[in-house]
């Protein structure tokens, strides 16, 4: 079987759609004019991903602001007119989040129009992504439930009420983005784990987790150069992960340093390998694809080898992310030929 190729969730969103190179980029327009240039960048999107080659495609997150707030947006319980600032990710960084005021419900589907018409437009097989539950209640000031497991696992219903729906519009796997399993790895043991499965519970679409070491902002570029010289994060939560029902796990691994020898330590999982760093402005060649993807060889089959990127390219240059693709795509060419 091929190596096949996805990337991790979003690509960057067209500058008369919404700022550029932004995280948390303000919408150019507003009304039926913002509902349809989210539509024409979703275009754009896949026709990118389907030019490039990229065997699983994704809608490039064009409809979401950013990746936890577009999901809390269509959330009961979840007030945007309190906003807090507070340290997220173990207090790398600063964010503006919305507050926790009472019980959290799903009035009704989230992404599942955005799915619809991504699965109208593309002949690949569609992945969708959704926060996390831990990212989640990472990404938000808890003024209601006061115990992080309780509000990670009521996220975890709504999550699995919204697979469900982007199940039926034919969704071939839906991600949960999870970069705070790397921010407390305490917490992942505990509970994160049960909040993940709680999540994918007897879903009949493919599910995926990924944990990465974030976009390549400063902050988390920072945060990389204090980690040392040997990245174990993995070592810890591959084996905790290996232990769920997802079906596939996406892991940074170009210009990392994750060690690569925790790749043996994935039991039964497909692994949706970084090969493209979004660290940096440099695109790849298609031989780095293939020479990143021989280490993953050293430990895993080809079958259970996806390519992709390492995190999301949200808040990188446009041209440059479009070229990766065209890296990406190239390198899994040839790897497999």
């Amino acid at each position: 079987m091929e190596i096949r190729s996805t990337i991790a969730g979003s690509l960057p969103k067209p500058h008369w759609l919404a700022e550029p190179e932004k995280l948390w980029p303000a919408w150019r327009l507003d009304g039926p004019a913002l509902a349809d240039a989210k539509r024409d960048a979703t275009r754009i999107a896949l026709f990118e991903q389907d030019r490039a080659g990229i065997t699983c495609v994704t809608d490039g997150e064009q409809s979401r602001r950013h990746f936890v707030h577009g999901f809390l947006a269509h959330v009961e319980g979840v007030d945007f007119t309190k906003m807090v600032r507070r340290g997220i990710r173990a207090d790398r960084y600063e964010a503006e989040v919305p507050t926790i005021t009472g019980p959290v419900r799903r009035v009704g589907p989230v992404h599942l129009d955005e799915a619809t018409f991504a699965r109208r437009n593309t002949k690949r097989r569609l992945k969708i992504t959704l926060p996390g539950p831990m990212t989640i209640a990472d990404t938000v000031y808890d003024a209601h439930y006061g115990d992080r497991r309780a509000l990670a696992m009521a996220f975890a219903a709504l999550l699995r009420e919204e697979i469900a729906a982007l199940e039926s519009v034919g969704v071939y796997t839906v991600q949960l983005d999870e970069p705070a399993l790397n921010s407390y790895l305490d917490d992942a043991e505990a509970w994160g784990m049960q909040a993940i499965d709680a999540a994918v519970r007897d879903a009949m679409c493919r599910t995926a987790v990924h944990v990465c070491y974030g976009y390549g902002v400063a902050a988390n570029i920072e945060w990389k150069r204090s980690l040392g010289a040997s990245w174990d994060q993995y070592e810890r939560l591959l084996p905790l992960l290996s232990k769920t029902s997802i079906d596939e796990i996406s892991i940074e691994l170009a210009g990392s340093r994750v060690p690569p020898g925790v790749l043996a330590e994935v039991k039964g999982k497909d692994i949706a390998l970084g090969v493209i760093d979004v660290a940096t402005d440099r695109v790849e060649t298609p031989e780095d694809v293939v020479a990143t993807i021989n280490i993953g060889r050293d430990y895993l089959p080809d079958e259970r080898i996806i390519a992709s990127t390492n995190c999301g390219m949200a808040p990188m240059r446009r041209d440059i992310a479009y070229a990766k693709l065209q890296a990406l795509g190239a390198g899994v060419a040839l790897a497999n030929a």
